[in-house]
């Protein structure tokens, strides 16, 4: 299994490097790697999230006894793990390798992380189309590129913290 996993992340990094190449002399590297491999996990996130409203809850509710979680929120709450998983697998082993603090720290770090994109989403969203009046498709846009900057700069300096930088 951990073969197929490193072999994986080869292949991952020589793809993310080789269409990094143009971009070589205007971003970091590690900057770039972030983009390529967000991008990764939320076009995951939303294939899992289709898949799993259309064809797993099939646009039904979903009792639990205790609760009935509608379709989009049960899509979401089943998909949720399995892309937080890979997106910190991806940031680990792709994106910030060079940091050194212990894998359990950094786990914890990330969800910390997520957590507050969360929130976040959930502020900047009520902000600009409740108070701001902006449509609700532009409030999204605009939150998505600020939370995008937010979780850069967290995992990269708090989550996957390094003693030095190198770019």
């Amino acid at each position: 299994m951990l073969k197929i996993l490193g072999f994986c992340r080869k292949i991952i990094i020589t793809v993310a490097d080789w269409f990094y190449k143009p971009f070589s002399s205007y971003i970091p590297q590690v900057t770039f790697r972030y983009g390529f491999t967000g991008g990764l996990n939320t076009v995951l996130d939303i294939f899992l999230y289709f898949v799993f409203y259309n064809y797993v809850f099939q646009k039904q509710n979903l009792d639990l006894y205790f609760v009935t979680l509608s379709p989009h929120i049960a899509a979401f709450a089943f998909v949720f793990p399995i892309t937080f998983t890979t997106g910190f697998l991806l940031a680990k082993y792709v994106t910030f390798t060079q940091s050194q603090l212990r894998g359990r720290k950094q786990l914890f770090r990330y969800g910390l992380t997520v957590i507050g994109a969360i929130s976040l989403n959930y502020i900047f969203l009520k902000f600009f189309v409740e108070y701001c009046n902006l449509w609700a498709t532009l409030s999204k846009i605009i939150t998505t590129c600020l939370v995008i900057v937010y979780s850069y700069f967290m995992q990269r300096y708090f989550s996957f913290k390094t003693t030095c930088v190198k770019e």
